[in-house]
């Protein structure tokens, strides 16, 4: 029996783990989605090596960064090291790691929420960062920052022998990634023709569907993010967690519907995908210990969040080509502090601790990030230049176009010869 409950949370964990690898995906198709079609192959380039970075990375060093053998329950420290690369510990491959699962599954799960930090980054900056120069920030931020700030909770640090409560997140993983993305926006400036004087221009998307199908995906891949954060395939907590996640997403479309409807007078999807993925964001935090009302209202809350703070960085010119910052910096955020306002966490003190916890992750992240950028852009510098940055990024950097528009073109104008000629047939 007790061989059974192993294999069980073990399998549970690598599916977990299986959905989170699928985020990347959603990530990749939703960033794509609302950036601009000439520079959709740089998009897709730099989501398809991030999960790479955050493997490897994360072997050479970072998972003993984040769990460098501090003590459960006592540690006060903010930095720890056991050591560069992964190696079995003792007590062989089926040794009962955590809960109940093994080494390599918990490198694996654990992995794939460091290089998620990075596309959040990703998005952000899209559109005018240098490839290379964004390669080298994610190196360093995911290598270093992320799992020195993910050791203050989940390693056992300093913030979870106060009290502090991330159950999936909320800030160790999407507010830092968050930071990381306002350091990097920043120094680099607005996209060209973004901004006119007084004006804010909308620079659209070039494929909702895409993004439509990249959300959905990213609400997929929740369930493990969420799910498996649950560390065990306990039926109850698992299926407890999938639900308030799910009603948080819920809420979180619907309450940025309404809102952008009433502000703008027009029904925008992109707000919805944004307050879905709000939503997502607002609850990880939480989603262990909330019920079915305070799930929706936090997704609720979110949701409205999301589309004023979108409108908000847009009036301070702050240009976010995909919303990364009002998902996963402000919601992220919120979702943090909602621990100590609704749920069974919730008090002053829970509140505070809460707070010191946000504040402590943010200023950390922001810092960081902000050095890193600054650096790069003193030495190999970090935007692309106005010429590259008009014509697309694919051409320039990659020598190659998402989409063969001169083929389409051509298949396009002899569907539409054959079916002249046809209709002329059947007309004779």
């Amino acid at each position: 029996m007790e061989q059974a409950t192993f294999t069980i949370n073990n399998v549970w964990m690598m599916i977990s783990t299986a959905l989170v690898f699928i985020m990347h995906l959603g990530f990749a198709s939703l960033e794509s989605g609302l950036t601009r079609s000439k520079n959709t192959t740089n998009v897709l380039f730099k989501n398809t090596l991030i999960p790479g970075i955050g493997l490897l990375t994360y072997a050479l060093m970072g998972f003993n960064i984040m769990y460098p053998g501090f003590a459960a329950g006592t540690s006060m420290d903010f930095f720890g090291f056991a050591g560069f690369g992964i190696s079995l510990p003792e007590g062989g491959e089926t040794m009962k790691y955590n809960p109940g699962y093994t080494y390599w599954t918990d490198f694996l799960f654990q992995g794939m929420f460091a290089a998620t930090c990075a596309t959040i980054v990703s998005g952000a900056v899209a559109e005018r960062i240098k490839l290379n120069s964004f390669m080298v920030f994610s190196i360093l931020f995911v290598a270093i920052t992320y799992p020195i700030i993910g050791s203050w909770k989940w390693g056992y640090g300093w913030l979870n022998t106060l009290g502090f409560w991330d159950f999936a997140g909320s800030t160790l993983v999407h507010s830092v990634g968050g930071w990381g993305a306002l350091a990097g926006i920043l120094l680099l400036g607005a996209r060209i023709g973004k901004y006119e004087g007084k004006k804010v221009n909308t620079i659209s998307g070039h494929s909702m569907p895409l993004a439509v199908l990249g959300t959905f995906m990213l609400w997929l891949g929740w369930f493990g993010f969420n799910g498996g954060s649950v560390l065990s395939a306990d039926p109850g907590a698992v299926s407890r967690v999938l639900v308030m996640t799910s009603l948080a997403a819920a809420a979180g479309g619907i309450a940025a519907a309404l809102t952008i409807m009433f502000t703008t007078k027009k029904y925008d999807l992109g707000m919805v995908l944004n307050g879905i993925l709000a939503g997502l964001v607002g609850i990880t935090a939480g989603a262990d210990v909330m019920s079915v009302l305070d799930s929706v209202l936090i997704g609720l809350i979110s949701g409205v969040i999301v589309v004023f703070a979108v409108l908000v960085f847009d009036k301070l010119r702050v240009d976010d080509p995909v919303g990364a910052l009002s998902v996963h910096l402000v919601c992220g955020i919120f979702g943090t502090l909602a621990v100590g306002i609704f749920g069974a966490k919730a008090g002053m003190n829970q509140f505070l601790i809460q707070l010191l916890g946000v504040t402590a992750c943010g200023v950390t992240a922001f810092g960081s990030a902000l050095l890193f950028f600054f650096v790069i852009k003193k030495t190999m510098g970090m935007r692309v230049t106005p010429e590259e940055e008009i014509e697309g990024l694919d051409e320039h950097e990659h020598g190659m176009n998402a989409y063969n528009l001169h083929n389409l073109e051509t298949v396009e104008k002899k569907v539409v010869k054959v079916e002249t000629i046809s209709k002329e047939k059947v007309l004779a």
